[in-house]
């Protein structure tokens, strides 16, 4: 009698101590499926488009080499508002820090300063919103600086006389309009250059190359030079130029774009355009997103707000080939300094 009910006491002891052991596994994996199933980092990229890619590509970087993983999403259409709707959702997902391209940059402020309410971070990436901003960070070309590098390069390629053809992108994007004020600068201080024509709006690149072919075919002997400051209207530019400077009996025209696309590149190799410059989308994303992982860790700002310029390479058939080892060196560059130049060490 005693033996059997001290084994019943036994038995019923295993039993509750199996359940609390199976509780508490249950309650452990519920909290790791929670915390592998939402990324620390979201990645918002505008729309489908070449510079997104690349973007991208920067912020695969940032996972492999840090074992952090990022969410990325790419939305329909180069608008604030669309991006408005999209982030917004994915705050509510349990996203602690976010890179964004601001679509515009009064009413990306107002997305920020949502996003940082809300105790997320933000940096932004690709181009500046206005200043004062919620975001402590801003990645990105110094877009105005930039155009006005092409600007003189262009010129100096034409032996500093002129008349030019300015091709923009899209006239809504903010960094198109920084382009075209920094490229109108550089003209007004070279009086032997004018802009015989300025062209934008250009979406696709099929709808670029109707564009240049119709300004070429009107204005045949007026056009010198050609810039283009946007991808699409530069591979356009550069498909146009390959079969115009094939024609013996048409001019030479100077040209410097701006992103690197392989028919670019492949049109400086042949020698039927002058130059490009190269951007850095992969540091966009990777810097932006190292950024954020730091601060994740418990790094701040040393300042409230910061330009980080990602840079620029100008790219000709001298450096074609090494171009985007300069390009690495730079993102390596600011990369190594964020800890020392940029952020104060966690308290």
């Amino acid at each position: 009698m005693g033996g059997g009910s001290g084994g019943i006491a036994l038995r019923k002891t295993v039993l509750i101590l199996a359940v609390v052991v199976l509780a508490a596994v249950v309650v452990v994996v519920k909290l790791t499926q929670k915390n592998v199933g939402v990324e620390p980092v979201c990645w918002y990229g505008m729309m489908p488009h070449p510079y997104v890619t690349e973007v991208r590509s920067g912020v695969e970087r940032f996972e492999r080499e840090t074992g952090t993983r990022a969410a990325k999403v790419v939305g329909q259409q180069w608008t604030q508002d669309n991006e408005n709707v999209n982030v917004e959702a994915l705050s509510t997902k349990g996203y602690r820090a976010f890179s964004v391209y601001p679509g515009d940059p009064a009413g990306a402020n107002a997305l920020f300063a949502q996003l940082k309410g809300r105790g997320q971070l933000v940096v932004a990436y690709g181009a500046e919103p206005d200043l004062p901003t919620p975001v402590p960070f801003t990645v990105a070309t110094d877009i105005k600086a930039a155009a006005i590098t092409a600007a003189e390069k262009l010129i100096e390629l034409m032996g500093g006389r002129g008349r030019i053809l300015n091709v923009l992108e899209m006239v809504t994007d903010i960094n198109t309009k920084k382009r075209d004020e920094g490229i109108q600068e550089v003209v007004a201080r070279h009086p032997g250059v004018e802009i015989v024509q300025t062209i934008s709006d250009m979406t696709q690149v099929s709808e670029a190359v109707t564009k240049i072919q119709s300004a070429l075919a009107a204005r045949m002997d007026e056009i010198d030079g050609i810039i283009t400051t946007g991808y699409n209207p530069t591979i356009a530019a550069a498909s146009v130029l390959t079969e115009w400077h094939r024609d013996p009996r048409h001019k030479r025209i100077r040209f410097i774009g701006i992103d690197t696309g392989p028919t670019v590149l492949q049109a400086i190799r042949d020698g039927f355009i002058d130059a490009t410059i190269a951007q850095n989308p992969p540091g966009h994303g990777y810097l932006s997103a190292r950024l954020l992982g730091l601060m994740l860790d418990g790094w701040t700002p040393k300042v409230p707000y910061q330009f980080i310029n990602a840079g620029i390479v100008i790219v000709t058939k001298d450096n074609i080939d090494t171009y985007a080892i300069e390009v690495r060196k730079i993102t390596d560059g600011i990369a190594a300094e964020l800890q020392t130049k940029y952020l104060q060490p966690p308290k």
